[in-house]
């Protein structure tokens, strides 16, 4: 067999990382590149961005993880291009990396519908970076309401503003008002933070429309009795530093938060394939690039159609399955065998929590909802947390913030100036 079959795998993500662990034991080489030096649990990422979690709590070292595999070599890098027909990857620091077989894993990033301006009043919600600078964002803004005597100005800064009503949204808003109804009022002594506005923008008619009509309902319903309120049938037009325009009614909000897209990376260019509108590319059954046999594209990267036509979601249970069978193809052409059959998507159930005490479950035929499915939802996510040390350090946050209604993670740790106004207090 042939042992020096090189397989590069760009990206650290859950496709990226299930790969190379099935790939254990298999005749190969394998380089794993990513422009960051953790994997990242995103599904627990919004956590990081309400002060639930620490960082340190949902990523890990990648180096860390695969040192006990030799034949894995990681390199902290950035793919910028791919030569299909040389069999070689395009970094930034102008290396060029040769393949055998080469997966892209890369993932996807915020999508503002050709309005990026909106990016930096708007942050979404992907890396690490993302969610301590919506931390940050929130912290501040109480923290400079505390400090202002304009009304006006203060009402802005205790407006949060979600934008977009999918579980991300979904799970950002229930969370912040919480923060502000429960966790906070009794620490501030000039505002009461119990005022705070928390709205959640859905252009569609109804959130979290991956759900049932009948989740979607009692979801929204929870979210009301938090305090949040749910805009829907109505796209914002318009964000900037004052506020958000959404329809044709303008909210002053000082503190706003893209959940509303996302777009793919540039995996589709580098090779010179169809991409659908959101930049994924369009993959043959078995997850191959059309034209590319030895290219595979796996994730949030690729689009890839269900039996009954419509499209995998981009979760992290279809990242994992994909990974896997792609680990199988690679073993079963180096084996001689036949390769699988086509990628078949297996639905493990949808799930979205409201606060910190309700949460909705779609199992297909069992659905749930309330805090028996909270329950559920939690020990789901500790149990796919790599490693004993976080899941036991997830398991005694949530416990504390259950039992005394406390946030740990509530550091400011960049400083950020979110406008003039906030300092100005008279004595």
């Amino acid at each position: 067999m042939p042992k020096g079959h090189h397989v590069v795998v760009v990206g650290g993500g859950f496709g990226g990382l299930q790969l190379v662990n099935d790939l254990k034991g298999a005749p190969v080489r394998v380089t794993l590149i990513d422009r960051r030096n953790h994997h990242l649990f995103q599904p627990l990422l919004y956590q990081v961005a309400t002060t639930v979690l620490a960082t340190s709590e949902i990523a890990w070292p990648i180096r860390q993880l695969y040192r006990g595999r030799p034949e894995v070599t990681t390199l902290l890098g950035e793919v910028k291009g791919v030569d299909a027909s040389g069999k070689t990857v395009a970094l930034a620091n102008g290396q060029a990396i040769s393949y055998d077989t080469l997966v892209l894993a890369t993932g996807a990033t915020h999508a503002y519908f050709g309005h990026d301006e909106w990016a930096p009043v708007a942050p979404g919600l992907k890396t690490l970076e993302d969610a301590t600078t919506i931390r940050r964002r929130v912290l501040l803004a109480f923290e400079q309401a505390e400090l202002e005597n304009d009304p006006a100005r203060r009402d802005a800064l205790l407006t949060f503003t979600v934008i977009g009503a999918g579980p991300t949204g979904v799970e950002l808003a229930g969370m912040i008002a919480e923060m502000a109804h429960r966790t906070l009022p009794a620490e501030f002594r000039r505002i009461d933070t119990r005022s705070a506005r928390i709205v959640l923008v859905e252009a569609g008619p109804r959130i979290l429309p991956a759900f049932t009509d009948e989740l979607s309902a009692y979801a929204r319903r929870e979210l009301e009795g938090l305090g949040v309120e749910v805009w829907t049938g109505r796209p914002v037009t318009d964000c900037n530093a004052a506020g958000v325009m959404i329809g044709d009614e303008f909210v002053a909000s000082r503190t706003l938060v893209w959940a509303a897209g996302v777009q793919a990376s540039p995996a589709a260019e580098w090779l010179g394939i169809e991409a659908d509108r959101a930049g994924r590319a369009l993959v043959d059954e078995d997850l191959t690039a059309p034209g590319h046999r030895d290219v595979f594209v796996i994730g949030d990267t690729a689009s890839v159609k269900q039996a009954n036509g419509t499209p995998v979601p981009g979760i992290a249970p279809a990242a994992k399955q994909q990974g896997a069978f792609v680990a199988r193809v690679i073993r079963a052409r180096l084996e001689g065998r036949p390769a699988p059959g086509p990628f078949r998507y297996r639905h493990q159930g949808s799930l979205a929590t409201i606060g910190k005490r309700a949460a909705i479950i779609d199992f297909g035929r069992i659905k749930l909802k309330g805090a028996l499915a909270w329950w559920i939802w939690g020990i789901a996510h500790i149990y796919f947390l790599i490693g004993t040390r976080s899941r036991i350090a997830v398991a005694w946050s949530w416990l504390w913030i259950y039992l005394s209604g406390q946030h740990s993670a509530r550091l400011i740790t960049q400083k950020e100036i979110l406008g003039e106004g906030a300092s100005r207090l008279h004595h």
